[in-house]
């Protein structure tokens, strides 16, 4: 029970972090390798510029994405999830089996 009490706060945080909108499909998109700013604007077309922004910053900030300025002509930034990220992809999955069985369009 005392352990209960103790991972509670911890739980309640990562459902915050992950329940916010657009959080969790940011993360499902880059499951699938390494995307630019603007690939991951255009596989998420609903999602304004600026809360994208805003989103990736905090996932950043949780060491959950990682930033990588390439410096090429032109300079790119890629994000990545880092492996802590990916590790958390992995438990979103079967929310996604879950939702492809049923959510209803």
């Amino acid at each position: 029970m005392e352990e209960q009490k103790e991972l509670q706060p911890k739980v309640e945080k990562s459902f915050e972090l992950i329940g916010k909108k657009w959080t969790g499909l940011i993360i499902y998109v880059l499951m699938s390798g390494p995307k630019r700013f603007s690939e991951l604007n255009e596989a998420i077309p609903a999602l304004s510029r600026r809360l994208l922004t805003e989103r990736v910053k905090e996932l950043e900030e949780h060491g959950i994405v990682l930033r990588t300025v390439i410096p090429e002509r032109p300079i790119r930034t890629e994000y990545t999830l880092t492996q802590k990220g990916k590790e958390l992809g992995q438990i979103l999955g079967p929310i996604t089996q879950w939702a492809e069985s049923w959510i209803k369009d």
